[in-house]
C-alpha cells in the first residue's frame, strides 16, 4: 500500500511565519483486474412448427425481455404478458422465441448475461444471425434500448413497449435497423415523453421509426402492442444486410 507522506516546512511570507504541507510522494499506481460477471438466467425457448423436420433451414429468433412484474424466481410469471402469453394461448410464430427471466425483482437486466445466453442459443440451434429480433416491455424495454445501443451490429429489428429511452445515446443505434415504439399517452409509471422525445430524435437523424402512441392507455400498453398481428409480420420481414 502506497501512502502519501506529508512534510511540513516553515515559510517566511510578509513578516509572517507560515506552516505549509507538501506531499513528498503522490503517485497514480497502474494496475489491472479481470472481472467475471455471473448470472443464473432461467428461460423459455420456443421452436416454430416444422423446425425439426426442416433440418437444412435456418430461422430467425425473437429475444423478448419482460417487465419488472415478472422478475424474480418464478419462471411461470413470464407467461403473463407478451409473446410467451400468446404462445400459451396457442399462437405460433415463424421464428424461435427466447424469453429469459430477470432473477432480481429490484435490479435492472444484466444485459451482458442476456447476450451471453442469446449467443449460446444461437450457436446451438439453426438460427440465421442476420435475423435476430429484439423486443421488451417496461423494464425490459429499457434493456432493449440498452442492447440496441451497446450491440448495434447484432439485431435486425427492435420493438420497444413503454420503456425508458437513452436519449443522449440514440445515435449509437444502427441507423439501418428498423424500430417500432409503443407507448400509452396516460402512462404514469414511465412517462410517454420518454418515447416521444426518443422517436423525435431518431426521426430527425433519419432513422426508420414507427410510433404507435395509444391515446387512452396507461402503463399496460403491452396488452395492445403484443396483440398487434402486424408486429410479428413486420419482424419476420426484417433481415440485416452486412
Amino acid at each position: 500500500m502506497y501512502k502519501s507522506l506529508l512534510i511540513f516546512r516553515l515559510v517566511w511570507f510578509g513578516g509572517i511565519l507560515l506552516l505549509q504541507g507538501c506531499a513528498a510522494q503522490s503517485q497514480l499506481i497502474e494496475n489491472e483486474l479481470q472481472t467475471v460477471t455471473k448470472e443464473n438466467l432461467r428461460y423459455y425457448l420456443y421452436y416454430p412448427k416444422g423446425y425439426e423436420a426442416n433440418e437444412d433451414s435456418e430461422y430467425g429468433i425473437l429475444l423478448f425481455l419482460h417487465g419488472g412484474g415478472e422478475a424474480g424466481g418464478n419462471l411461470e410469471q413470464i407467461k403473463e404478458n407478451g409473446p410467451p402469453k400468446l404462445l400459451v394461448e396457442g399462437k405460433q410464430f415463424p421464428f424461435l422465441v427466447l424469453a429469459p427471466q430477470n432473477p432480481h425483482e429490484k435490479k435492472w437486466w444484466n444485459t451482458e448475461a442476456v447476450v451471453q445466453l442469446l449467443d449460446s442459443v444461437i450457436e446451438t440451434n439453426r438460427v440465421d444471425k442476420n435475423r435476430i429480433y429484439l423486443t421488451g416491455l417496461s423494464r425490459g424495454g429499457n434493456a432493449a434500448w440498452e442492447l440496441a445501443t451497446q450491440y448495434p451490429d447484432k439485431f435486425a429489428a427492435l420493438a420497444v413497449v413503454c420503456g425508458m429511452a437513452p436519449l443522449p445515446y440514440a445515435h449509437w443505434i444502427d441507423k439501418e435497423m428498423p424500430i417500432w415504439v409503443f407507448h400509452g399517452a396516460k402512462d404514469d409509471v414511465i412517462q410517454v415523453s420518454e418515447s416521444d422525445e426518443m422517436v423525435a430524435k431518431l426521426k430527425k437523424m433519419g432513422y426508420q421509426v414507427k410510433y404507435t402512441r395509444y391515446p387512452n392507455v396507461g402503463h399496460n400498453a403491452w396488452e395492445k402492442a403484443y396483440t398487434t398481428e402486424s408486429l410479428y409480420t413486420w419482424f419476420a420481414q426484417q433481415k440485416r444486410v452486412n
